[in-house]
């Protein structure tokens, strides 16, 4: 069987490298194309069935647009594309497939559902996520698919404490469909969430913390395959891992 054949956009960036570097490793797959900014990106998919981006909030929807009109199936992993954008670009991607995924961390896809789970059994659920100073988007994409999978695992809303008092704006951090989800950006950290539960007399802390960005690369990788073998367009890895049956 041919190799699966990957360009990467944003090739120069942390993240970009070390999809280089994982995707020249895993079996019956290369890399065939790179680009970074100011690179001509259509000129770097020839050859190319799937590409990779993880670049900034403001580029990931044309890049997609760009390979997607040359034929190759985008799969971005920059966050910060709104729930408009990915819908045009799964209208658009219909014959190539691909996919925008928030984290393709497993641990977080775990961390996601079992705090679906929980959902229905506790009266309030906060999230709180932390990222490294250089992330330019927040709350993170994973903050604001979880508030929207908690919400839509139960039948009644959650409660939502308003303060009665404000000291200081957004104190209580954004609220999303009665998730208050709040956003820390520190240096020395990759990406971490918690999502704590609250009910009368009891709380449940569910938590995802990643250490190295190597985290990412076994779900890019099973990304990139599934893409290339079902022509499907994915906006969660529990799709992509069967994992949403």
């Amino acid at each position: 069987m041919a190799d699966i054949t990957v360009a990467v956009s944003g090739a120069l960036g942390k993240m970009g490298r070390m999809v280089v570097a994982a995707v020249a490793a895993a079996e019956g797959m290369r890399v065939v194309g790179e680009a970074d900014l100011g690179d001509d990106l259509a000129a770097s998919l020839g050859g190319a069935q799937v590409m990779v981006d993880f670049t900034a909030p403001g580029a990931a929807f044309d890049n997609a647009g760009v390979a997607i009109a040359a034929g190759v199936a985008p799969i971005v992993g920059t966050t910060g594309m709104t729930g408009e954008q990915v819908g045009a670009l799964r209208g658009r991607a219909a014959q190539v497939g691909g996919a925008v995924i928030p984290n393709f961390a497993i641990g977080a896809v775990l961390m996601m559902r079992l705090a679906e789970t929980a959902a229905p059994y506790f009266d309030a659920v906060e999230v709180i996520e932390a990222h490294s100073q250089t992330k330019l988007d927040a709350p993170s994409g994973t903050a604001m698919a979880t508030a929207a999978r908690l919400a839509a695992a139960r039948a009644t809303p959650f409660a939502y404490s308003r303060p009665q008092k404000v000291a200081l704006d957004n104190a209580r951090g954004a609220e999303a469909q009665g998730v208050a989800v709040h956003s820390l950006r520190l240096p020395g950290v990759v990406a971490d969430q918690e999502v704590l539960f609250g009910a009368h007399g009891q709380t449940l802390s569910i938590a995802h913390r990643t250490t190295s960005r190597e985290a990412f690369m076994p779900g890019v990788i099973a990304t990139i395959r599934a893409v290339a073998e079902t022509h499907r367009f994915y906006v969660s890895l529990d799709e992509v891992l069967g994992l949403d049956g």
